[in-house]
């Protein structure tokens, strides 16, 4: 009878430290239709660690403590979702806590709002952003008042949830640690003021991706930092965009990140936190990015700038294209963003280019001069006084440069580089 009765107990204490897994709202179309009728706001937040990792569980127990599992010496990231007129649940929500989690051991909070984003009354959605923020700030004010740290704090928003993470700042003016802005949504919010939208005042650092700018993303720049892949639009009062000055070769140079390569966009942005408050405190800007990306996985990019100076004053009229071969003779040809570049004598040119592989140990670049096709000479020589090849996603990296050597019209030639001798590259 003894063993009967403390088998029992033993299940029930097992039964009692089992926690029940909760999931994200799975909502559907219907939900949306009778949002038009009866609206609804309701908030989830749900917390990951690497001790639940495939268990979301209650932020808050049932006597509003805080769930166990969460350090308040650790840092916490939230994620909030953006608008969802299907209701259905973010794709991207999975991946995106595993790879926080394998990353770093931290507390990941998500933000289920989607009994509220779930409507087909857009304006809706967006009038409840505010009243996110405001019962977060209040779930936020009981974490601190158990030991969490705003410093601490990284909020991530997709579109909507970019605003709310904003909102959110402002109630604690600005003390967060961190706010990421994936895609913020542009409409009923572009050309507002800051008050009234995700804005670089709402964090200690804000940095933002913008990757739908032209469509239902927002285009102005709103953080302390702003990536634009693949593309921007026109600022105001610019002739033309900042991007085709990137593609032109005018903006390789990151130099004022010192030691740092360009900043990069993810999570890793914030690296350059410091080098941006300089760029602040002294010119009082801020900074904006453009890069391209690949089309396949990882989606990565490696940057080099070409620079050269001709001695030939015949070579204004015609082009040239290279690729670089590393120390097992395997070559790639880059991605040149203009093909045609004016050279004259002396002068200092840059070339952007990009190679979808890295390239650590380049045993021998191979050059080819074109003329026009009305000029052609199949005899001419053209002497060039100074290649330089430089990563500019590695700028850690040595540059590579040949001096004084000739080139033939049409001809490829090969020549091998050397660490560069001079200081001033």
């Amino acid at each position: 009878m003894r063993a009967y009765i403390f088998l029992c107990l033993m299940c029930w204490v097992r039964a009692e430290t089992r926690r029940t897994c909760i999931e994200f709202s799975n909502l559907s179309v219907k939900d949306s239709l009778k949002d038009l009728f009866i609206p609804r706001l309701k908030i989830v937040v749900m917390i990951y660690t690497r001790n639940n990792q495939n268990c979301a569980e209650p932020l808050f127990e049932q006597n509003n403590s805080i769930n166990v599992n969460f350090n308040t010496q650790k840092k916490t990231v939230w994620i909030i979702h953006g608008y969802r007129p299907m209701g259905s649940i973010p794709s991207w929500l999975s991946n995106f806590v595993k790879t926080l989690l394998n990353k770093e051991d931290l507390n990941v909070i998500v933000v289920d709002w989607n009994q509220g984003a779930t409507t087909f009354l857009y304006s809706r959605a967006v009038k409840n952003t505010r009243k996110v923020a405001e019962i977060l700030s209040e779930y936020i004010q009981n974490l601190l008042t158990h030991g969490a740290s705003l410093e601490n704090f990284h909020f991530i928003g997709m579109s909507l949830g970019a605003h709310i993470s904003g909102f959110v700042g402002k109630i604690f003016h600005g003390e967060l640690g961190r706010i990421t802005g994936l895609d913020p949504a542009g409409p009923k919010f572009s050309g507002k003021p800051s008050n009234s939208r995700l804005d670089y005042t709402d964090a200690k650092f804000v940095d933002v991706i913008h990757s739908d700018a032209r469509g239902l993303g927002i285009q102005e720049p709103l953080g302390h930092i702003d990536f634009y892949p693949n593309g921007g639009k026109k600022q105001p009062g610019c002739p033309k965009s900042i991007f085709s000055d990137y593609k032109a070769s005018l903006c390789v140079d990151c130099g004022n990140f010192k030691q740092n390569s360009c900043p990069r966009l993810g999570y890793q942005a914030e690296q350059w936190k410091d080098g941006l408050k300089e760029r602040m405190e002294g010119w009082h800007l801020r900074t904006t990015v453009y890069l391209d990306t690949s089309g396949t996985y990882p989606f990565c990019t490696y940057y080099f700038v070409f620079t050269i100076i001709v001695l030939s004053e015949t070579m204004k009229d015609g082009y040239i294209s290279f690729k670089v071969l590393n120390q097992l003779g395997m070559a790639e040809k880059p991605h040149l963003y203009r093909k045609s570049k004016p050279f004259y004598k002396l002068q200092e040119v840059n070339i952007l280019a990009q190679f979808f592989n890295d390239f650590v140990n380049i045993s021998s670049i191979g050059l080819t001069y074109f003329q026009d096709s009305h000029l052609q000479c199949a005899t001419c020589t053209y002497k060039i006084q100074s290649l330089v090849l430089k990563s500019l996603t590695y700028p850690e990296r040595p540059p590579l440069c040949r001096y004084n050597f000739v080139l033939e019209e049409g001809k490829e030639v090969f020549i091998k580089p050397d660490t560069c001798t001079t200081k001033k590259i």
